[in-house]
C-alpha cells in the first residue's frame, strides 16, 4: 500500500508545465508581493460590476480600506459576503479577488466587501484580524449607506483569509456585538502547530516552510509558545458551539487538510450545520492555479451551489 497522497493526473500535468511555486521566506517576500499586485492588475474584469474603495474607522484610531463590489444592476439592499484575501498572513490584497466578485456579484446578485488587513511580519496578531472585525462591524452599522442589507451578511476568505475568517467568526461570536450568517472557509489556515501529518507532507503550493515563516510571522513572540490565543488559531478553540452554518474546502493533497478536516468535524459536533469537501489529489489554491482541471470544476460548482443557498431570497 502507498503512504504517499495521492496526486491527481491532470492537476499535476498542468502544474508540471508551470514555473515552481517556490517557498515563501523574509529575503524573497517584497518580491513575491509586488508580483502579486501586478498579476491582479492584469486581470480582465467586466463593466456589470462597479467597485470602489472606502476607508473606514479602523482600531486605535486607524482606517481600514474596504473594497466594495456592486452589480451595476442591483435594486434595493443586497446581501453582503465579507473576504479576507489570502496569502498565509503575509501576501496579498483586495484587488486579488476583483475577479472573483466580478462573477459572484452578477451570479448571485451579492455586495462583496474586500477587506485590505495589515499583513505580518509588520503587524503581528491582532493587528490584521482588529482590522477586519472594524471593517465588518462598519458594514454591519452603515451598510446601508451602500446599498447593503445589515441583516444578512456573511464572511468568508481562502488560505490566510480562510483562516482570518474563522478566527474572525470566533471573535464576532465571543463579542456578541452583532451576528453574521454565514462563513466559508477555503482551505483554511487554522493551525499553527503543525503537527498534523498532512502538514509534514512535501506539497506543490504552500510547503512546510512556507507555511512555517506565516505563522512565525503572524504570531510574532507567541510563536512556539503555549500562549497562543484560539483568535489567532482557530483550530485551538475547543468550543465551537454558536458558529454560522460554515462551508469547509480543501484538496486532500493540501498541507491544511487534515486541520481542516478536524475543524468540520468539530464544528458538525458542535450542532453546527457544517458542509465538507474533500478533492482528491488536488493541492492547496488548486482551482485557482489550475482552473481548467475537472476537479477545480467541481469545486467551483459545489461552492457556487452552497453560496447561492446561503444569499437566495427568501
Amino acid at each position: 500500500m502507498s503512504t504517499e497522497p495521492f496526486y491527481d493526473p491532470e492537476v499535476k500535468a498542468i502544474l508540471d508545465g508551470l514555473p515552481p511555486f517556490g517557498t515563501v521566506a523574509a529575503d524573497n517576500l517584497d518580491k513575491i508581493r509586488a508580483a502579486r499586485i501586478t498579476e491582479s492588475g492584469q486581470v480582465s474584469l467586466s463593466d456589470k460590476v462597479e467597485r470602489s474603495d472606502h476607508l473606514v474607522p479602523g482600531p486605535d484610531g486607524g482606517e481600514v480600506r474596504l473594497r466594495v463590489h456592486r452589480p451595476v444592476d442591483a435594486e434595493g439592499q443586497r446581501p453582503v459576503l465579507y473576504w479576507m484575501h489570502g496569502g498565509g498572513y503575509v501576501l496579498g490584497s483586495p484587488e486579488q479577488d476583483d475577479l472573483r466578485f466580478d462573477r459572484w456579484c452578477q451570479r448571485f446578485n451579492i455586495i462583496g466587501v474586500a477587506v485590505q488587513y495589515r499583513l505580518a511580519p509588520e503587524n503581528p496578531y491582532p493587528g490584521g484580524l482588529e482590522d477586519c472585525y472594524a471593517g465588518l462591524a462598519w458594514v454591519k452599522e452603515n451598510g446601508e449607506t451602500l446599498g447593503m442589507d445589515p441583516s444578512r451578511v456573511g464572511i468568508g476568505g481562502p488560505s490566510g483569509g480562510g483562516g482570518m475568517a474563522a478566527a474572525l467568526g470566533l471573535l464576532v461570536r465571543d463579542r456578541g456585538q452583532f451576528e453574521i450568517n454565514y462563513q466559508m472557509l477555503i482551505y483554511p489556515m487554522i493551525d499553527d502547530t503543525m503537527t498534523s501529518p498532512s502538514s509534514h507532507w512535501e506539497v506543490p503550493i504552500w510547503d512546510r516552510e512556507s507555511n512555517h515563516f506565516g505563522w512565525s510571522s503572524y504570531l510574532g513572540d507567541l510563536f512556539g509558545t503555549d500562549n497562543i490565543p484560539t483568535h489567532a488559531a482557530p483550530s485551538r478553540e475547543t468550543d465551537l458551539s454558536g458558529l454560522p452554518p460554515t462551508y469547509v474546502m480543501a484538496g486532500s493533497l493540501d498541507g491544511f487538510v487534515d486541520e481542516d478536516i478536524d475543524y468540520a468535524t468539530r464544528l458538525n459536533q458542535a450542532g453546527v450545520p457544517t458542509e465538507l469537501h474533500v478533492y482528491p489529489g488536488a493541492p492547496h489554491g488548486f482551482e485557482g492555479f489550475v482552473p481548467q482541471a475537472a476537479v477545480s470544476k467541481q469545486a467551483r460548482r459545489d461552492i457556487n451551489d452552497w453560496l447561492g443557498r446561503m444569499v437566495a431570497d427568501r
